[in-house]
């Protein structure tokens, strides 16, 4: 099985159009045979795309784990993370601290984490912000491409995509954020404007947005993500199984038909703002 692969923005390579998200059983502690079995899965399947944060319990533990058996995956494999931290000195000590626990010399991926509100922003851009350590990583080589990350304003995000030296954003694609604006529209057509690598999360909601009594399963979420034009959609999963099924709709992807998009937008239609529980509803 074969997973599609897309470019990652305008110059990156190519990845995987489904990563594995650093949610589901890696967002935890003191689980690691079963962080072990999700990670294991997604490299045996073929999913190039590894997603992490600080802020994300102990995945980075879980990855470092891996990639002390697995050296001769790494480059094959396109590992990020994430560093919340508004500071220049906050990001450089998270940036070493990742570093270590995953046991790598350098990431493909680094990226501003949850930019929410305008004093985020000031404190980023700051003279002492973090956004100096993020391109001081990038010019040394220890991170190959920047990216910011957010699922609360997309305002404030836009601002990030228009102004910030970034390679790539990540927030939310699903229905919900379709029918309400702001993500999948603006800050999509900023990112592509910059050619920027458009990275979809909360695709399933945490799962939150599935319902077999109305037709919405997870690959239709999957599919209706994938249509847009992303470098790839990460998931969060609990099991090997699930992996399984994520590393499925990366290979056999569809578009989708417009009747199925309408039909699906129609279920959401009533029930968006309470959905994007996460994020400003303008």
């Amino acid at each position: 099985m074969t997973i599609i692969a897309r470019p990652f923005g305008k110059s990156g390579p190519r990845v995987t159009q489904v990563g594995l998200g650093g949610e589901g059983v890696l967002r935890t502690y003191g689980r690691e045979q079963e962080a072990k079995a999700v990670i294991e899965q997604a490299a045996i399947q073929g999913i190039a795309y590894f997603d992490s944060a600080q802020a994300y319990a102990g995945s980075q533990g879980y990855y470092g784990a891996f990639w002390r058996r697995n050296q001769a995956h790494r480059q094959n494999i396109f590992q990020t993370s994430k560093s919340a931290s508004r500071t220049f000195l906050g990001a450089k000590a998270d940036l070493a601290e990742t570093l270590e626990i995953m046991g790598l010399e350098r990431l493909d991926l680094w990226q501003i984490h949850d930019v929410r509100t305008r004093q985020d922003i000031e404190e980023i851009e700051g003279p002492e912000g973090a956004l100096q350590a993020f391109i001081q990583a990038r010019d040394s080589g220890i991170v190959r491409y920047l990216g910011v990350t957010g699922h609360h304003d997309p305002k404030i995000l836009e601002h990030a995509v228009k102004k910030w030296p970034v390679d790539s954003v990540l927030f939310p694609v699903n229905p919900a954020e379709a029918l309400l604006g702001g993500f999948l529209d603006r800050v999509m057509a900023a990112a592509q404007d910059r050619g920027l690598a458009i990275i979809g999360m909360k695709v399933l909601g945490g799962s939150h947005y599935i319902s077999p009594q109305f037709g919405v399963t997870a690959e239709l979420l999957l599919r209706f993500a994938l249509s847009r034009q992303i470098s790839t959609a990460i998931v969060g999963c609990r099991s090997a199984r699930e992996v399984e099924a994520l590393a499925r709709a990366g290979a056999h992807f569809q578009p989708l038909a417009a009747e199925e998009e309408k039909k699906l937008l129609d279920i959401f239609r009533p029930h968006a703002r309470r959905l994007a529980y996460y994020r400003v509803v303008t």
